[in-house]
């Protein structure tokens, strides 16, 4: 005959199978939004930095850039020298008009970006809600089950 392990004591309440810890995080979320970009803290060379990224950050500056670096391209083609011509191409056109571009490109990005952050939060503030529902569903089915263990205990004694 082999032992088997005594079954174990029936809880007396509902609530002793399980507590409810409050999760500080969530205080958190509900204090605050998700940074977004624009929000950055930032001394006063992040401030020039931001200006001026705003400034050539435009199809604009682009353009102008384009126009100033076509000045130079007849002197780059008048010398017939394929070096001056490459570096007339490297540094002159692609540096000053793709630069501006680029940061265009970035600033889409980081809006993109900026929108996804808040999408994402609103996604988990709605997560939480539903969470906090459920929470709420169960402890009044706990509730319930504490009176009907009150009930039947009630019965078994006066049986």
């Amino acid at each position: 005959m082999t032992e088997q392990a005594a079954p174990a004591p029936h809880p007396s309440r509902v609530g002793d199978l399980f507590r409810h810890s409050p999760i500080e995080r969530l205080e958190e979320l509900r204090q605050k939004k998700p940074v977004q970009t624009g929000q950055m803290r930032v001394g006063i060379n992040g401030k020039i930095g931001l200006l001026i990224t705003a400034v050539v950050g435009t199809m604009w500056a682009a353009y102008v850039f384009a126009i100033i670096a076509l000045v130079s391209l007849p002197s780059a083609i008048q010398s017939a020298n394929l070096t001056v011509i490459i570096a007339w191409i490297s540094s002159n056109f692609l540096q000053l008009v793709l630069l501006p571009i680029i940061i265009v490109g970035q600033n889409i990005l980081g809006a993109a970006s900026d929108k996804r952050s808040a999408e994402t939060y609103k996604d988990a503030e709605a997560i939480l809600q539903e969470c906090l529902q459920l929470q709420a569903h169960l402890q009044a089915q706990d509730k319930i089950l504490e009176d009907v263990l009150q009930h039947l205990h009630e019965a078994g004694a006066a049986a």
